[in-house]
């Protein structure tokens, strides 16, 4: 059955127009697509290999490195002096560089995590 407001004759399906309405009965609502399982995706156990893969080559370039740079070399920091080959010498200044940026990179995660508990608990309180 039509009204005076809906020229359309009865029975007619209701359309979206260009603006997404369907005119009486208000905004069209869009249906959301069916999840699609994806048989590749990543897993925990591709990570773990690839891990494993790029950990086997940075090993195998570690042992070339240490291979080829075996000269000895005098190392001088404030009071202690020593001979050491040049791969060892690089290998320590390289692992004491990783823990530094380690030692910062917890440091700045533990305030954020601070500031976060902060802002929560405030938020809670404020909520009550």
């Amino acid at each position: 059955m039509s009204t005076p407001a809906d020229p359309r004759p009865a029975g007619d399906p209701v359309v979206p127009d260009a603006t997404g309405t369907t005119g009486a009965t208000g905004p069209a609502q869009p249906t959301p697509p069916a999840p699609v399982a994806d048989p590749l995706r990543g897993s925990r156990t591709s990570g773990f290999y690839a891990a494993t893969v790029g950990l086997g080559i940075v090993l195998v370039l570690l042992i070339i490195f240490i291979a080829q740079n075996t000269q000895r070399t005098t190392v001088r920091f404030l009071t202690f002096e020593g001979q050491a080959s040049v791969a060892v010498v690089l290998l320590v200044a390289t692992a004491a560089g990783i823990l530094l940026t380690a030692i910062a990179g917890s440091l700045r995660i533990i305030q954020l995590r601070h500031r976060t508990k902060k802002v929560v608990k405030a938020e809670r309180k404020r909520s009550r």
